[in-house]
């Protein structure tokens, strides 16, 4: 068996994440800030371990008794690419032999992150939305060979006819996220397609120097609808994280709060309370998984 490529520090960790195996723990918060990761540390009943490197803070306790994680990704599925890829290898590669392990190990991701809503009945403050798929822009599940077996096909192929995808941009791919967690962390909480887009500006419909190529997309696909759902909101990781998720055999959610509206234009500049009853109910609800 070929050996795994993966890239090792001198002090034999992981490169980017700078960690070995037991720093972290099976059910593991993403969040894209930093010091949101901290805040999400605040809460724990017990820190055991801290570190960090780049933009990749990690914290390890526990709350209400069950261990936990606080992963700090930075924006983007370039970067969620990176995280969880030698997340995984921290549990299901031997490093000293650097082969995958022969018995592997499931861990559960949920990513706390902020979002636009891209309907007017979805509320700026205190509103919370499950990503039940994720639609990305990005192109990444194309590099892989496991990609086209865990991609919602008719739901790609459906979004791609419906808005007469262009051909000079990223392939879109829809992924499914873990319904066991949706079911048991999103209850009671609106649930839709989260658009993963690629970048914050022009794959955003955003203009500050530079010319959209085309500024109908976001509008475009606010009106997609599969199978009773649709395109409720936007932001940059969760199709990456569900993608590689779905590959690598993890369960992934990702839930948002709600702070911008792009039809209504309502935005929440000050967000910290909402995002904090979000933690605590995300917290809460971890707890007893």
């Amino acid at each position: 068996m070929q050996q795994v490529e993966l890239v090792l520090n001198k002090e034999g960790k992981v490169y980017h994440l700078n960690l070995k195996p037991g720093d972290v723990a099976e059910t593991i918060i993403l969040v894209g800030d930093p010091g949101r990761a901290g805040v999400i540390a605040t809460y724990f009943d017990e820190i055991r371990f801290e570190g960090h490197n780049r933009e990749i803070y990690t914290y390890t306790g526990v709350y209400k008794g069950k261990e936990l994680s606080v992963v700090s990704t930075g924006m983007g599925t370039d970067n969620i690419e990176i995280v969880l890829t030698e997340l995984d290898a921290l549990f299901n590669i031997d490093f000293e032999t650097k082969q995958p392990k022969e018995t592997l190990i499931s861990l559960n991701f949920i990513r706390i992150g902020t979002s636009g809503a891209l309907h007017a009945d979805i509320p700026v403050f205190d509103s919370y939305l499950v990503s039940e798929y994720g639609l990305g822009l990005d192109g990444l599940v194309y590099f892989y060979e496991k990609g086209p077996f865990v991609m919602e096909r008719e739901m790609t192929s459906s979004f791609i006819n419906q808005l007469e995808w262009d051909r000079d941009l990223p392939k879109p791919y829809a992924v499914r996220g873990s319904s066991e967690l949706i079911e048991t962390l999103g209850a009671g909480l609106k649930k839709g397609i989260t658009l993963t887009a690629p970048g914050f500006y022009a794959p955003q419909g955003r203009e500050v120097r530079l010319s959209v190529t085309d500024k109908t997309i976001i509008d475009r696909a606010s009106k997609f609808k599969y199978n009773g759902f649709q395109v409720t909101n936007f932001e940059m990781e969760t199709s990456a994280l569900y993608a590689l998720s779905a590959m690598l055999g993890h369960q992934a959610m990702t839930v948002c709060d709600i702070i911008a509206n792009r039809i209504t234009g309502d935005f929440s500049p000050d967000y910290k309370s909402s995002m904090g009853k979000l933690i605590q109910l995300m917290l809460d609800r971890i707890s007893n998984i």
